[in-house]
Parts: C-alpha cells; structure tokens; sequence
C-alpha cells in the first residue's frame, strides 16, 4: 500500500497529450468541475457561471486552447432543476477566463448561435500538474471588469448570460510556428477567426456582411501572427434596411406601402453612415476616440488591435436601419 490516502486501487488518471481533442465531458482529462454538468455528445453545459478544469500534459511548453461555444433551446435559466425559466431575447455577454485572467469576450444573441474562443497559453501559466481552467462568466461577475463596462450595459443584457452555455468542443495544441491569414475578412470570417463577436453565428459556414442587430460588438485580443495581431486593424461598418415585417405598424400606415418603404431604404443606405457612441476597454473603460472615416453610409474605423483586454464597441439606433460590419483589414 503506498503512502498517505492512496492506494494501489486508486485509478491513475493520466494527462491528455496535445494535441488533444475534447469533443465529450466523459474524457478523463476533464478532471474538475464547478457547476458544469459533463455531456456526453458535447463536453457540457454550465448552469451558470462556471468553472471545468482539463489535465494537459504540456511538459513545460506553451499551448493554444481553441473552443467552440453555443446556446440552444435548453440555454434557460435554472435549466438543471427541471424547471428552466424562458430566456430573455437580450444578447448575452461572457467572459472567457483562463488561469485567472480574462482573455476573451463573447457576445450571443438568439437560440442557435455558435462562437469560436481562441487563446493561447505561455509555458509558465501552466502548473507542473497540468490542470487548465477554463471559466465563463457573466460580464457582471468577478473582478478586472471595468464598473462603467457593467454600469453601461446594465439592461441592455440578459441577466445569467452563461446560463446554459454549452462548451461543444475544446483542443488543445502546441501553437503553429506560423500562421496564414488574409490582410482582409468579411464580417462574418471576422467572427469566426474571434476577432469579432457580434452575436455568434448560427451558421459557421456563412459568408458575408455581418449583420450587429445588438447595437454592440466585442472586438477581442487576437493569436500571435493570426489576423488583426500586425497591431492595427480598420473596421468597415455599414448599414441595411429594416425588413418591412420588423418596420413599426405606424410606418406603414401610409399608401403605396412597399414603395415608400423602398424610397425610405435608398434615402437612409445613402445618408446616414453607423454612428459609435462609445468604446470601451473591458477591463479599463473608456478606450478613448478612434480614427474614423466617413463616406455616404460608411464608417471606418482604424483602431490598435486590443491586447490585454477585450473592447466593446456601442452602435447607435437608427430607426428601420441595422448596423452592419462589412469586412477588417489588418494593417
């Protein structure tokens, strides 16, 4: 019998080996869990803010955690007891942390919307052990979090925004020498890559002008040589008209229906560019006024990649018009 509270029955959990791929919270690498329920078909699903711990084998050199997130149907409030209560149609806003520290955000809207969160690991961030946190909290949650952040977007979020949050898969993996990117992405490639997080995308193959239908979007720390991480990049915003079903009733009260909705569409795609009414640093406020450029119905914004923290980019409405992202280019 060996020493202290141990035997020789006890089963030895050994580490995952990177590069390591957890498509299921029945893997023995997932070794510790803080209000998430393991899966089987996904790895699992927090019932609010959370914690999973994942045993890696590192062996003193640094790893990339790649993850993919989504909400569904079952992403309720108090979903594990039984008797979940509807969610709330406001986005929801996460923090992604990892060994203490904040290192991306992600904003969800809707019932089947999927993320990718991307993060990279420096060799003394993991312990000798090799158990890796992961942890998703409400962006009311926790310290790092700037107080005019959380005093901003009080009410404009759903409250228990990781209610449900479903962790679909997670890798880990030694980070590649070198990364191709392209200099330019279209909206929704921008969310893909994690650059951006507007909503998350219901369908990852979708390419395209992302439409920011929350009034806001995260723009997050970037991968060492994956695109946006030269140090600047140059948001174009746009703007769409309004489908005429989600036109207010008193609009349409007019004759002629559809084609003054069409006059209206041509009048404000011309005119009216996204106004920003703010920026801000997760983690530090106010962020401060970027270079911006405007011509007819769009805006540029040039702006240094983030490093330390996420920002959070606040649209202004306009009525019977969506802001959009058209594309990034990374300088």
């Amino acid at each position: 019998m060996s020493s202290g509270s141990a035997t020789d029955l006890d089963q030895l959990i050994l580490p995952a080996i990177p590069p390591a791929h957890l498509l299921s919270g029945q893997n023995a690498a997932l070794q510790v869990t803080d209000r998430f329920h393991r899966g089987t078909q996904i790895v699992g699903r927090f019932e609010t803010s959370g914690l999973a711990g994942f045993k890696i084998a590192a062996q003193g050199r640094p790893l990339r955690v790649r993850m993919t997130l989504s909400v569904d149907e079952r992403s309720l409030i108090g979903w594990h007891t039984g008797k979940g209560e509807p969610a709330s149609s406001l986005p929801r806003l996460i923090q992604i942390r990892s060994q203490g520290r904040l290192r991306q955000c992600v904003l969800l809207r809707g019932r089947k919307a999927h993320a990718q969160v991307g993060f990279d690991l420096t060799a003394e961030e993991i312990p000798d052990d090799g158990l890796i946190s992961v942890e998703a909290l409400d962006i009311t949650e926790g310290d790092g979090v700037s107080e005019e952040v959380r005093r901003i977007v009080g009410g404009r979020l759903m409250p228990d925004g990781v209610s449900g949050l479903r962790i679909d898969k997670i890798v880990f993996e030694e980070p590649p020498p070198v990364n191709f990117d392209p200099d330019k992405l279209d909206g929704c490639r921008c969310e893909l890559y994690s650059l951006i997080s507007a909503g998350g995308l219901a369908n990852v193959n979708k390419q395209g002008v992302r439409l920011l239908r929350s009034g806001m979007f995260v723009i997050n720390p970037v991968l060492p040589g994956a695109f946006g991480s030269t140090g600047r990049i140059t948001l174009r915003l746009g703007t769409k008209a309004e489908p005429a079903s989600i036109v207010p009733a008193t609009w349409r009260r007019i004759n002629s229906e559809l084609r003054w909705l069409r006059h209206a569409a041509r009048k404000l795609l011309g005119a009216a560019a996204p106004t920003v009414d703010r920026i801000l640093s997760v983690r530090d406020g106010d962020a401060g006024r970027p270079k911006r450029r405007v011509q007819g119905n769009i805006t540029e914004l040039e702006l240094p990649t983030p490093a330390g923290s996420p920002m959070l980019v606040l649209i202004s409405s306009v009525p019977g018009v969506i802001p959009t992202l058209e594309s990034g280019t990374s300088h």
